[in-house]
């Protein structure tokens, strides 16, 4: 794929400020080299990303792009190596802390110019957050998807319950399913982070994110007292029984039969998680979707929204000709284009962009682009480090099983923190 690209920082700052949701990659052409490696090596991925760069080529015909797409996860095993020698202009990567080692390192480029002086800055200024270390912003996202609780509208409906306004509500109607016979809560514990999405939410909704991002970045004790209270919010569901037995037995599909088939209410999950559900046969008659509810009045809601990014290497060669591509990644024609449901069937970051007609789809876009002031986390396991993530995902699952070990599980876990 041969296209050119080349102009001064300046020259590109003057065109990018444009009226609305409009971005300025297109009205400046563009001269010289630009070099891309992406790790969406699935094919609708790549094939996505490949469109993407075509349509950026298009608008600068003297742009000479070079695209190299690397498997996922030899990627993640190259991308240090490649960063240091030989990097390329543009290369794709993830939001919060797995960035985190490479912006330490020097290895990425800091773009916070694009995020102040554009009117990117704005329009994905839900995931600022996630994309700022010291106060500086080291990427751009393109994608991300929501993670909430998705419930048997018809089961609800027949107990005479509704959406949770807070966290006392939901352990209300928890206790009406129960008495009805059924589980609260599927859920398959034997991949380790399906336990940590619900500590993810309990801690943000107890103490807000910065709290948890503070936690991540090992600045609080695992034995502190907040961290305790997080914990004995999940024992009030823990302890009434809220979660399906044996689910340390069972991986996340495993657990959806439960949910099919009306032994089990609702789910915490992904976004990922509606489609094998209605392949099982839950149309959207039977499947709806609600916020996770607050459990500390006034603290601003967060989300989980795992998001994909692009950055710029710090050794790049073309960096001011990488900065127009990321303002085209980021505009709301872009990622409206890249995340309908022929392509990766996501949710755009941008909150000027449109989404399919999808139910989901628009109420998680909703409430990340509108509802969500507390900021967007990555996930437990890619906001901590990889040993705290590996060691306390084990001491979530123990807990679910055997709250009472909660004392030896917080222990073991500073032990870890204070060696780190």
């Amino acid at each position: 794929m041969k296209f050119t690209l080349k102009a001064t920082l300046a020259a590109l700052a003057a065109s990018t400020i444009l009226a609305g949701s409009a971005f300025a990659d297109g009205h400046a052409k563009l001269t010289g080299d630009l070099k891309i490696f992406l790790d969406t090596s699935n094919p609708a991925p790549r094939a996505t990303m490949e469109a993407m760069i075509e349509r950026f080529g298009a608008k600068h015909p003297d742009l000479n792009i070079e695209t190299t797409v690397i498997d996922r996860e030899a990627y993640k095993t190259q991308i240090r190596n490649f960063l240091t020698a030989n990097a390329p202009d543009v290369a794709t990567w993830y939001a919060a802390n797995r960035m985190t080692p490479y912006v330490n390192a020097g290895l990425f480029e800091d773009v916070s110019d694009l995020w102040a002086d554009t009117a990117m800055g704005e329009e994905l200024a839900s995931t600022k957050g996630a994309m700022t270390i010291d106060d500086k912003q080291w990427g751009v996202p393109y994608t991300y998807y929501q993670w909430g609780v998705y419930y048997r509208k018809d089961i609800y409906e027949d107990l005479g319950i509704s959406e949770p306004a807070d966290f006392d509500e939901m352990l209300a109607n928890c206790q009406k399913v129960l008495d009805a016979g059924m589980k609260c809560y599927t859920i398959g514990t034997k991949w380790l982070w399906t336990a940590s999405g619900w500590f993810d939410y309990i801690n943000m909704r107890t103490h807000g994110f910065d709290f948890h991002m503070e936690l991540a970045a090992g600045n609080v004790a695992w034995t502190d007292d907040r961290v305790r209270e997080t914990f004995a919010n999940w024992a009030k569901l823990v302890e009434m029984g809220a979660f399906v037995d044996d689910h340390q037995n069972k991986d996340w599909q495993q657990s959806l039969p439960l949910m099919v088939n009306g032994e089990a209410a609702a789910i915490l999950k992904g976004n990922f998680a509606v489609a094998p559900l209605r392949e099982a046969g839950l149309d959207d008659s039977k499947l709806d979707f609600h916020q996770f509810p607050a459990i500390t009045p006034g603290i601003a809601l967060a989300e989980d929204a795992p998001t994909d990014t692009f950055h710029i290497p710090a050794k790049a060669e073309n960096k001011d000709n990488a900065r127009a591509f990321l303002l085209h990644v980021a505009s709301a024609e872009e990622q409206t284009i890249i995340n309908n449901g022929e392509n990766l069937g996501q949710l755009p970051v941008n909150s000027k962009a449109s989404i399919d007609d999808d139910k989901f789809l628009k109420e998680g876009f909703e409430m990340l682009s509108s509802n969500s002031p507390g900021g967007v986390a990555q996930f437990f396991d890619r906001d901590y480090p990889a040993e705290m993530a590996k060691a306390a995902m084990e001491g979530m699952q123990e807990f679910m099983v055997y709250p009472e070990n909660l004392d030896d599980i917080l222990e073991r876990l500073e032990d870890v923190r204070a060696d780190l």
